[in-house]
């Protein structure tokens, strides 16, 4: 019996190691792409607070009507 258990549980132990060191691997590459997601949307906010910021300190230009009267 323990060589039976052996000779099933062997090869499977190798296949969800291999499986897990995958899966490991693959959530490396994952959060890597998180990480450069993040950066542009931080990057992006900046430009639109900036943009935000643009408008409302801007001065404000008189409409043609309003200057002719």
């Amino acid at each position: 019996m323990p060589i039976a258990v052996a000779l099933i549980g062997g090869p499977l132990v190798v296949v969800v190691q291999k499986l897990r060191d995958e899966n490991t691997s693959q959530h490396a590459e994952a959060r890597a792409l998180l990480h450069r997601v993040a950066d542009k949307v931080d990057k992006v906010d900046d430009k639109l607070d900036g943009h935000i910021a643009w408008h409302l300190t801007k001065p404000t230009r008189r409409k043609k009507s309003e200057s002719q009267n």
